[in-house]
């Protein structure tokens, strides 16, 4: 009976003429299959058709999608990489700040020099120290109008208040510092203080 459809079906001059050139190459494995299924027994006969429709729907997961060890593998890559990457990215941020603090200390240095110019001498802790820059003294003859430092009281890079001392120690004529990100005196790292040197 099998035969007989074959025959009626699948006649292998007919089917190899109608079908696409692309798809010729599968006639031959079709009448394989068949021809397979019909050699096995009764009882595994009609579970045949069901087994190859999960085979090949299991060839075509595995092939379109990742397996968990390619995924744990990628998962691993990107922790490797983030635990090299984000300590020198979040160290930036701290180190920028020290550096655009120093800056800062030497643009207010270089405005008491121009003060020093201006009025003959720094400006002393009764002018009020680093507020001569902003708000002329009664003791400043010749204050710049408009102050020597623009935008307000100098501030550090985590809004704290720059330190001012005149005289300087051993022997500087001032002392120009921030007390770093921790606005305590003293410290390490980036809490350390930054010092103005001229």
């Amino acid at each position: 009976m099998f035969e007989m459809k074959m025959n009626n079906l699948m006649n292998k001059h007919n089917v190899e003429n109608s079908l696409n050139p692309d798809t010729r190459s599968i006639a031959p494995r079709l009448v394989a299959s068949f021809n397979a299924e019909q050699n096995l027994n009764p009882a595994t006969r009609s579970i045949a058709p069901r087994l190859a429709a999960r085979s090949s729907a299991a060839r075509m997961n595995r092939a379109s999608g990742f397996t968990l060890i390619e995924v744990m593998v990628v998962i691993v890559i990107l922790g490797v990489l983030a635990a090299l990457i984000v300590p020198n990215v979040m160290g930036r941020g701290e180190k920028a700040k020290v550096d655009t603090t120093s800056i800062t200390l030497k643009g207010v240095a270089g405005a008491l020099d121009q003060y020093k110019l201006d009025n003959g001498r720094y400006p002393s802790m009764q002018d009020g120290g680093l507020d001569a820059l902003v708000n002329q003294p009664a003791s400043a003859k010749n204050w710049l109008p408009g102050g020597y430092v623009k935008g307000g009281y100098p501030k550090d890079s985590w809004e704290n208040d720059l330190q001012y001392v005149m005289p300087g120690r051993e022997g500087r004529s001032f002392d120009l510092y921030s007390f770093g990100a921790d606005g305590k005196e003293g410290g390490e790292g980036n809490d350390a203080d930054i010092y103005y040197q001229p």
